[in-house]
């Protein structure tokens, strides 16, 4: 199967498909991940309702999902309420599910009591000129007091999804999971299933959340630097040679203890390093 027709949950599953950092420098954030052995896609702003949307990104496409590095766009309308947001955050702050059917998933939010906001259809051209279409299902801050926890359905995957952009040298394949702070994990575990509609199991001390692909894993701490609940402390990567990788990422200056990756302030948050 194409790796752009992977992005496109089947009717009845959910993906994780993507997380993302707010950083002040994209040119910086791009360097680093460049030294790392990805592949950055190039800049592009984005647009929601026609215009201006108030930052831009680069990413890094993978076969399994996808980690969206922003910024905001200077100059325009809404940079200082994306400051103003980015101001609430370290390192990681949304977490995305992938779904086939955002209008449904908007429903099925209202009937559960977060307050969806309107639905939002959002784009952005890219190199060579083709646009990306994507709609966004966001719900207020209070309700996902964790970060930015949304839904999207990616309406031109193949527009992103290049090979070039997939061929990461460091063995990069995916987007396995992400790991939330809470200071109750049962209580926000209840609260994820009914956002998710994915069933809640234990883990020993964590209690994770299974879509059909990737996982959502809540505990009250993890690492060494975990922050202060409530927040999103890191993502899992699989990779098909993590030694390889890890070692890079100790070439790089960063700070790696087992399977763990500091991601410095140019990122933020953490990294978990897993077998593909």
């Amino acid at each position: 199967m194409p790796v752009a027709e992977r992005q496109k949950p089947p009717p009845g599953d959910l993906f994780l498909d993507h997380v993302a950092h707010f950083v002040p420098d994209l040119g910086a954030a791009g360097r680093l991940l460049e030294s790392l052995g990805f592949v950055p896609t190039p800049e592009s702003a984005h647009r929601a309702q026609g215009a201006p949307a108030g930052t831009s990104n680069r990413c890094l496409m993978f076969e399994d999902g996808y980690i969206e590095i922003l910024a905001p766009t200077l100059q325009t309308p809404n940079a200082a309420r994306v400051r103003a947001h980015m101001a609430r955050y370290d390192g990681v702050h949304l977490a995305c599910f992938g779904t086939p059917d955002a209008r449904f998933e908007h429903t099925r939010l209202a009937a559960q009591g977060f307050e969806p906001e309107p639905l939002v259809d959002l784009q952005r051209t890219v190199e060579g000129g083709e646009t990306v279409r994507f709609s966004v299902v966001y719900v207020p801050p209070g309700r996902m007091p964790e970060g930015r926890v949304q839904y999207v359905q990616q309406l031109t995957p193949e527009v992103i999804w290049k090979e070039r952009f997939v061929a990461h040298a460091n063995g990069v394949t995916g987007l396995a999971s992400v790991y939330v702070v809470a200071d109750d994990p049962a209580d926000a575990a209840a609260r994820w299933s009914r956002f998710s509609g994915l069933l809640p199991r234990r883990e020993g001390d964590l209690v994770c959340l299974q879509a059909a692909r990737g996982r959502v894993l809540i505990g009250k701490s993890f690492f060494g630097n975990t922050p202060r609940a409530p927040a999103l402390a890191g993502y899992g990567l699989a990779c098909r040679d993590p030694a390889g990788f890890l070692a890079r990422c100790r070439g790089a200056g960063l700070k790696v203890d087992g399977q763990v990756v500091s991601l410095p302030p140019a990122l933020g948050g953490c990294w978990v390093v897993e077998a593909s």
